[in-house]
């Protein structure tokens, strides 16, 4: 697994679930019961991390509750509603499992369907994405705008999966750790790691029916989608190089513009016509100045980049392992994520 020169936390134990959760009171009884009746099947060592993200119904008392029930239920209750990026990004930060799985609370997903994702894990893969069969949302208004959206994030970002929008994930512990989420980018977790060099799979997982409450996304999704799935490719593409897009955009519009104004110059002294009064002369013009602004901006953007990264000291390499002699014995030591 690629980790950042500076890493310094290391998993304690051997697995993390963390569940966003917002007005499902209905579900937590259940989702508690088998949660912790798949994990313990599974055999490893685990702590549940529940994200309570502003609920207005009983879920902070339900919660509480669960945790009173079982001690290995960690919850974080959100003072509002911050949204589901937030919540995964807070239960990325309190988990100390070395493999990180999310899960949805309203038990649309299967909780017996982590073994199959663990087992794929165990194959030497940095994220596992569920992929849900037999989808039982609406044809119309969520299973083919999910489809048509699954494609263009997988075109655009290179990491191809069937379902981007499937919660049931399991991450490494440095992934989980390394990733820095915003906005509502929750979903492109998997495009955004794979700056790090990451190895993906995608296993087919169930997709039930909810049985209580109502789902908490429309239609509207797709143009957030949209918009951050263009944040997600410049950030992939030109996060650390931003004069590279602007500088070309500036070069191009720059030179079109110069191409039109040598025209005019030549038709000017060719013809002894007026050009003053052409409007081409005028889109000229406009041209050159947008394209020295195009590269105005991309200087700045690139000074700004550097002073992100050496103000914070963010990293701009991965590490997958280290090895080193020590000794006389020349003993190799391995650091592994």
């Amino acid at each position: 697994m690629a980790i950042s020169p500076d890493v310094i936390e290391r998993p304690e134990l051997e697995l993390s679930v963390v569940i966003p959760i917002y007005n499902e009171e209905g579900n937590i009884e259940r989702l508690q019961r088998e949660l912790s009746g798949a994990l313990e099947e599974i055999g490893r060592d685990y702590e549940i991390v529940a994200v309570n993200d502003g609920s207005q119904d009983r879920s902070f008392e339900m919660l509480n509750e669960a945790q009173a029930r079982d001690s290995r239920w960690h919850v974080i209750h959100f003072r509002r509603n911050f949204g589901q990026t937030a919540a995964m990004a807070a239960g990325f930060d309190a988990a100390r499992g070395e493999i990180v799985i999310t899960i949805d609370a309203d038990l649309q997903n299967d909780p017996q369907d982590i073994k199959r994702i663990l087992a794929k894990f165990d194959e030497g893969y940095d994220i596992v994405s569920g992929w849900r069969q037999d989808r039982k949302e609406p044809l119309f208004f969520r299973r083919i705008p999910s489809l048509i959206a699954n494609r263009v994030i997988s075109r655009s970002t290179g990491i191809r999966l069937h379902d981007y929008g499937c919660t049931l994930k399991a991450y490494h512990f440095d992934v989980a750790k390394g990733v820095r989420l915003y906005g509502e980018l929750h979903r492109f977790i998997p495009a955004l790691a794979s700056q790090m060099g990451v190895r993906v799979a995608e296993v087919p997982v169930k997709d039930r029916a909810r049985r209580w409450g109502s789902s908490k996304y429309g239609i509207s999704r797709t143009f957030k989608v949209i918009l951050d799935l263009i944040v997600v490719v410049f950030m992939l593409s030109y996060f650390n190089r931003p004069l590279y897009v602007f500088g070309a955009a500036g070069f191009l519009v720059g030179g079109i513009g110069t191409l039109l104004g040598a025209y005019l110059t030549v038709f000017k002294l060719l013809t002894e016509n007026k050009i003053g009064d052409r409007p081409l002369l005028q889109l000229a013009a406009l041209l050159m100045v947008l394209g020295v602004q195009f590269i105005s901006t991309g200087i700045v953007a690139d000074m700004i980049m550097r002073t992100y990264h050496e103000s914070q000291r963010k990293p701009i390499y991965f590490i997958r392992e280290r090895r080193r002699s020590r000794g006389a014995a020349k003993t190799l030591e391995v650091d592994r994520a």
